[in-house]
């Protein structure tokens, strides 16, 4: 935004430290003269020894004062503003300091480093706070940049896939007329379709992360028998047995996206299970003013650090593997940042018998 230049914060400050000083010397001033020389009589004052009139005897009155004190008044009142303005300057120059780092910081982020931190030293006050709360916003763009950076690139490379699998399927078709059209329109339509997949999953991961959505109260428990109903073919299917439990457990938000993300949740338990005999366990409640949803699986044990980049889009478990039904690498991904628009949080945890759980805190209706 253009400007017309004017004052700086310093001249200002110095002028208001230098005009508050003349202030207080104007009302010492008013002061003496209020209290002091208003009572000294103006008049002639007749002076007497002991032995009579004494002409040596001199006895100043209010003009005598006045004319011994105004000028000496002067010379103060100028001194107090050539101290306040050399002191203000000297002193506003140096209470702006930290509020000048953090201008330059401000500059060299907005050319695009966003690795800079101010760090200023010393005890907390309001500018320190500033600084502080600076440097946590610059440290969360570098990580959400650094996220969205890895998330185009896997995008992208997610995207090619299937249009690069497609192009060869046609040109292999182009160079063998006779090869058989039934099952070249099957793989296609395979490819198509995982491509399709990819392409809702990321809208619907941008449409969570934009938080475009109408909010109302919705129940989670119920939202979780349903996202457990409408898998409960592909759980028989993998012979994995899905259970579910819990309390009426109210908060706000979208009920389509809350049942994706617990059918994202359940979807990965399933998937991601023992061979045979598995368990999905899902459970809803109100826990200290916050909705509670919680799914945990049997399976392989995971590690902390394989755990902590299972939300990372494109991660399909312990490898980046894929099958029927592994999805395109989503789920979780979608899940945090549904999550996150409704104010909530996402918390994975190894369970130690093999597999993991999942919990999400949301606010809870009032």
């Amino acid at each position: 935004m253009d400007r017309a230049p004017g004052p700086s914060v310093r001249l200002k400050l110095t002028l208001s430290y230098a005009g508050f000083l003349l202030l207080a010397g104007a009302l010492l001033l008013a002061v003496v003269w209020v209290f002091l020389l208003r009572y000294v009589p103006d008049a002639v004052l007749g002076t007497s020894g002991p032995r009579g009139p004494d002409p040596g005897l001199f006895i100043p009155n209010r003009s005598d004062l006045q004319r011994a004190f105004a000028p000496r008044a002067a010379v103060a009142m100028v001194f107090l503003l050539v101290f306040g303005l050399v002191g203000g300057w000297v002193l506003a120059g140096r209470m702006l300091a930290p509020l000048a780092r953090i201008t330059d910081a401000t500059r060299t982020a907005a050319t695009g480093s966003l690795s800079h931190r101010i760090r200023l030293e010393g005890r907390g006050d309001e500018f320190r706070e500033l600084a502080d709360a600076f440097d946590a916003m610059l440290a969360r763009l570098e990580a959400h940049v650094a996220q969205q950076r890895r998330f185009a690139a896997n995008a992208s490379h997610e995207l090619r896939t299937p249009l690069a699998i497609t192009r060869t399927l046609l040109d292999v078709a182009r160079d063998d007329p006779d090869r058989d059209g039934g099952e070249l329109d099957e793989r296609l339509r395979a490819v198509n379709t995982r491509a399709i997949e990819l392409t809702e999953a990321l809208l619907l991961l941008s449409r969570a992360e934009g938080r475009s959505f109408t909010r109302e109260q919705v129940d989670l428990s119920l939202v979780a028998e349903e996202a457990a109903e409408t898998l409960l073919p592909l759980a028989e299917q993998r012979r994995v047995t899905v259970e579910t439990s819990g309390e009426i457990t109210p908060t706000t938000g979208s009920h389509a996206l809350l049942l994706q993300m617990t059918t994202n949740l359940v979807h990965n338990a399933i998937v991601h299970n023992l061979p045979e005999r598995g368990t999905v366990r899902v459970t809803a409640g109100a826990h200290r003013g916050s909705a509670v949803l919680t799914v945990e699986n049997t399976g392989e044990e995971l590690t902390p650090e394989l755990t902590a980049t299972l939300t990372e889009p494109f991660q399909r478990g312990p490898e980046r593997v894929r099958s029927s039904h592994e999805g395109v690498g989503l789920g979780l991904a979608i899940v945090e940042s549904i999550a996150r628009a409704h104010e909530g949080g996402l918390t994975l945890t190894p369970r130690a018998a093999g597999g993991l759980r999942v919990t999400v805190r949301l606010p809870a209706a009032r």
